[in-house]
């Protein structure tokens, strides 16, 4: 089962001093925090706020493949979680063929800004990134997971969606 979630916003983790996209239910109360590279942070923050660069960064030049080639681009669903490394999938349609693309999740995520397609994540995924030790200390995993849970609009900066 896929749960339909929404970027909520993208911020920097206080503990590990990475960027997290936050991503929530869009039917429920789920939370999961994502961390990503620098690099792929500012690729979502460029599209949630929908600056325009002078030339095509490389998720606007993916874009521009896909819709060139006639590909309309599904979803993208958050598949796995393995050795606390998400995985993503890209599911495009061409000509009546349906095709999954492995992905990085932050790589799905920019992209599926772009093209406005929906995000889901995998029901296993929801369910193990609550076990899985994101970070060393236990303890620290649930205290980060409790904030994240409590933000408001006002914690998440200028990158809310």
């Amino acid at each position: 089962m896929e749960h339909e979630v929404k970027i909520r916003g993208l911020m920097m983790d206080p503990v590990t001093n990475m960027p997290v996209v936050v991503l929530k239910e869009t039917q429920g109360s789920g939370i999961l925090p994502i961390w990503v590279g620098v690099y792929e942070a500012n690729a979502i923050a460029l599209e949630i706020e929908k600056v325009q660069t002078p030339r095509p960064m490389t998720h606007d030049l993916l874009k521009n493949v896909i819709t060139g080639l006639d590909v309309r681009v599904q979803k993208v669903v958050v598949s796995d979680l393995k050795d606390d490394t998400f995985y993503a999938l890209i599911w495009m349609e061409r000509e009546g063929h349906l095709i999954s693309m492995d992905s990085r999740p932050s790589d799905a995520l920019a992209l599926a800004l772009r093209l406005d397609c929906p995000i889901f994540v995998e029901d296993q995924v929801m369910k193990n990134s609550k076990m899985a030790g994101v970070v060393s200390e236990k303890s620290s995993n649930e205290e980060l997971r409790k904030w994240l849970e409590n933000l408001s609009d006002e914690n998440l900066g200028p990158y809310k969606m």
